[in-house]
């Protein structure tokens, strides 16, 4: 991959690694957040989107002028935004229709085409992933296909799971994510356990995705209804490896949006829903106390992505 980077690029990346001073207080290992809300396009998938379209210049299969398409939840077709601003590449973005209005908004100023499809299974032609690749066939763009390309897990193991080792001075007890693409716990995991064998790696999944199932067993559970956004799923994407994981927790809605309030208030961090997740199932893996080592999660995007979800609206009152 490339290492000219140029203007908001270089900044992506090298993020924070900070305790929970009063969430986790009382634990008897520290609960350490990555805060990947602070890339410059407001999540960790900008770490994807320029180390995806880095290897496709390398490989000569995205050129000057082309147009990517991508089918995302809303926060990998905002770091490639940035990426095809800086690079002059088009960009189209499909979506389904569960994915907040602000995503869409901010696809859509960023420059995006944004399309919008229904929340169908992905054995349905109508499947987001389905569109995207349809379209990318019939009109000649590069699908970027962040849930199958190699460089996913590839820049979350030479970037994140190396600044975590850096920032902890190697010493780990657990790494807690949840699972999208997979590329952020299959690289971070690789990584932590290529340096410290003995570090647990844990899914954080959404109550209702099959993937802790999968996890547990080597079989998807049942496909239920959740609302927290860009984690879990019906299937496995090729991007997440099970023998990287050791463990599994489900995590609901209520106690994602919950934990994603108190982040706010409590310790000032303005992150979605995901985080929430995540953290959640960080503080049960840390109060177990049988850890060599801090827990280790990642906050995963920016709280400005939500703000018109129902979740959110009821702050105020």
């Amino acid at each position: 991959m490339k290492s000219d980077r140029q203007g908001i690029l270089k900044h992506i990346g090298r993020t924070p690694l900070v305790p929970l001073e009063r969430i986790a207080r009382g634990l008897s290992v520290p609960v350490l957040v990555k805060c990947e809300h602070m890339n410059p396009g407001g999540s960790i998938k900008d770490r994807i989107a320029l180390a995806i379209v880095e290897d496709a210049e390398a490989r000569g299969v995205l050129r000057a002028g082309m147009t990517m398409i991508e089918a995302t939840a809303g926060n990998t077709g905002v770091g490639l935004a940035l990426v095809a601003a800086a690079r002059g590449y088009g960009l189209v973005c499909v979506m389904p229709e569960k994915m907040s209005a602000d995503k869409r908004a901010a696809l859509a100023a960023l420059g995006a085409r944004v399309i919008i499809t229904p929340n169908a299974p992905p054995s349905s032609p109508d499947n987001f992933r389905s569109v995207a690749r349809r379209m990318a066939e019939e009109s000649g763009w590069f699908l970027t296909d962040q849930f199958n390309n190699p460089a996913n897990v590839r820049v979350h193991e030479e970037t994140t799971g190396a600044e975590i080792l850096e920032q902890t001075g190697g010493r780990v007890g657990a790494f807690v994510a949840g699972a999208g693409t997979g590329g952020t716990i299959t690289g971070v995991g690789r990584r932590l356990k290529s340096a410290f064998p003995g570090v647990r790696v844990v899914l954080a999944d959404p109550l209702g995705s099959a993937l802790a199932d999968w996890v547990e067993t080597g079989r998807l559970g049942a496909d239920g209804a959740y609302a927290v956004e860009g984690i879990g799923g019906s299937e496995a994407p090729a991007n997440l490896h099970r023998d990287v994981i050791d463990a599994a927790e489900r995590v609901s809605d209520e106690e994602s949006f919950a934990m994603v309030r108190r982040l706010v208030r409590e310790e000032g961090l303005l992150v979605g829903g995901s985080a929430g997740t995540n953290v959640v199932a960080a503080l049960r893996v840390a109060a177990r106390g049988d850890l060599d080592g801090p827990v280790v999660t990642v906050l995963p995007d920016a709280w400005d992505r939500y703000r018109a979800k129902p979740w959110m609206q009821g702050w105020a009152t």
